[in-house]
């Protein structure tokens, strides 16, 4: 099967926004919510130009409850999975040392630039646009895995900074050539999955903010649990 004209061009324009938004982001250093709300602009923009309505990019009114009511479930679960994972003694010792508090601008990061500078822009780019364009050819399985390897591949680069967990996967393969290529295999795999996971949770509550409170949640506490680890 192949798209339409107009679906390929959308998924095209979809990915041309992502890679200059990174190539710019990476230019850029403190410009991170702007290049994310950017984004955001283009990507809305991309959306209204292919004829999506706010319920094919799961932004209803109606949906919203039941996005809320998923996303607070998800939100939940992943809270509990960080404190059971913390736990435990291995994980604790894997984590960098933290700065032992949260101050201004870690707050600053869980509740400004990671919502509007990485969240709402990813989410609408991969769960709400690309899902429902590569779903309208392709069907909702096989859109539910395009779109989450896609998001998996998105996070190559990243995975090759410095993050603490990063440095965590680092100190158990090793930072030498063959340590970096299972880094980003692991975070290409791992992150795929996070997508069909997200994806389900769009699927399920019809609402896109289900799984930007997900992915807020486990972005967010991967911040707070490296700083007071």
């Amino acid at each position: 099967m192949f798209m339409s004209d107009g679906d390929g061009w959308a998924v095209g324009l979809v990915l041309v926004a992502l890679a200059a938004a990174m190539v710019v982001d990476r230019a850029l250093p403190g410009a991170h919510v702007a290049v994310g709300l950017g984004l955001t602009g283009c990507l809305i923009a991309i959306a209204r130009a292919c004829g999506l309505m706010a319920a094919d990019l799961g932004l209803a009114r109606s949906t919203r409850p039941a996005g809320l009511r998923w996303g607070a479930a998800a939100a939940a679960l992943v809270g509990a999975a960080f404190v059971l994972a913390y736990l435990l003694a291995p994980v604790r010792q894997a984590l960098p040392n933290g700065e032992g508090g949260l101050g201004r601008g870690a707050l600053w990061a869980v509740l400004v630039v990671i919502p509007l500078g990485t969240v709402l822009p990813e989410e609408l780019a991969f769960r709400g646009l690309l899902l429902p364009v590569l779903e309208r050819r392709y069907g909702m399985a096989a859109a539910t895995l395009l779109s989450s390897g896609l998001f998996g591949l998105w996070h190559v680069l990243p995975s090759l900074g410095g993050s603490a967990a990063n440095t965590a996967i680092a100190d158990v393969v090793g930072s030498d050539a063959a340590g970096t290529v299972v880094r980003v295999m692991v975070t290409v795999c791992f992150t795929s999955l996070a997508g069909v996971v997200l994806c389900w949770l769009r699927l399920r509550s019809g609402s896109l903010l289900a799984p930007v409170l997900a992915h807020w949640t486990v972005n967010g506490l991967g911040v707070i649990v490296t700083l007071v680890a």
